[in-house]
C-alpha cells in the first residue's frame, strides 16, 4: 500500500516495543523517516537497528516525553536529524486518570 510517506518524518513516542514500534514498522515500509522514542535505551537501540536493517532511516532518542526537556529533546534531535518533522505518533499513556 502506497500511503504517499516516503521521506516524510515521523515522530513515534513509545516506539521501542508494542503498538508504538508496529507503528513505527509500518512508517518505515511506507518510506518515512521516523525518529523512535523510548525512556529506555537497550532495546531502543534494538529497535532501531532491527529497522534500519530492513531499509529505514531512522533516529533513535531514549527521552522522558512526560517532562517539557524530554519533549525539547526529542524535538530538537528529530529536527537536528532530518530539517523538521510532519507526522508525530504519541503513543505514551499519562498517569493515574
Amino acid at each position: 500500500m502506497d500511503l504517499g510517506l516516503r521521506g516524510r518524518v515521523a515522530i513515534v513516542t513509545g516506539s521501542s516495543r508494542g503498538i508504538g514500534r508496529a507503528v513505527a514498522t509500518s512508517l518505515v515500509d511506507e518510506g518515512a523517516r521516523v525518529v523512535l522514542n523510548a525512556r529506555g535505551t537497550d532495546v531502543l537501540r534494538r529497535t532501531a537497528l532491527e529497522l534500519a536493517a530492513r531499509g529505514g532511516e531512522v533516529e533513535a532518542v531514549a527521552a522522558d516525553v512526560s517532562t517539557a526537556e524530554g519533549c525539547n529533546e526529542l524535538y530538537e534531535r528529530a529536527t537536528a536529524r532530518f530539517g523538521g518533522v510532519d507526522i508525530v505518533v504519541n503513543n505514551v499513556g499519562g498517569g493515574a486518570a
